[in-house]
């Protein structure tokens, strides 16, 4: 990690798999890593790189994931506070090991847990993107929106600002001023 983290051409946005946070349910979709192990490479990740963003996915309702397991899940995520997650709903796929397990879980009970992470990504993607207010940050512009040109940051944030020059392809610092849903928004 250390030799990496001396490497300028690196974008500091992480995705990484985790696919449940819970040990039982990760030894049914058959991974060769746990939860503590995660959270090893998370905290040698956030000590590396100090703006790092960490993505993850996740599945519900993979069979036999009880309200326990879920909630483990649910609980090791709020402690991990990943920038974004994206959440799936286990779907059968025919021929695989884990379609013909027991206990499949039900469609609404899937619904529910989805919704409940969702809620938490959202939650924390908004927590994060709130503390960008007010700092300076380079933005590689890369389309136009309308009044806005919009371009990520070195670790990958979604950044948009009003500029009737075309930006395209520019390394511009940005001011940040304002977060709009999910995107921050900028003057230079």
């Amino acid at each position: 990690m250390q030799r990496i983290s001396k490497l300028e051409k690196i974008c500091h946005h992480f995705h990484l798999s985790l696919q449940s946070g819970n040990n039982e349910t990760l030894k049914r979709m058959n991974r060769r890593y746990t939860t503590e192990d995660f959270e090893k490479v998370v905290e040698r990740i956030r000590i590396t790189y100090s703006d790092s963003i960490l993505t993850t996915d996740i599945i519900v309702g993979f069979p036999g994931e009880t309200e326990e397991e879920f909630k483990k899940t649910y609980n090791f995520l709020e402690n991990i506070k990943f920038y974004k997650m994206h959440i799936f709903k286990y779907s059968v796929r025919k021929g695989t090991k884990a379609e013909k397990m027991p206990n499949q879980v039900l469609p609404n009970v899937k619904e529910e847990r989805s919704k409940k992470l969702i809620e938490l990504s959202d939650k924390y993607e908004i927590e994060y993107l709130k503390t960008y207010i007010g700092k300076n940050l380079e933005v590689l512009f890369e389309e136009n929106d309308g009044e806005y040109w919009k371009g990520h940051t070195a670790n990958y944030l979604v950044v948009k600002t009003k500029s009737k020059e075309n930006l395209h392809n520019k390394i511009i610092p940005v001011k940040i001023c304002e977060l709009d849903k999910l995107e921050l928004i900028g003057n230079f």
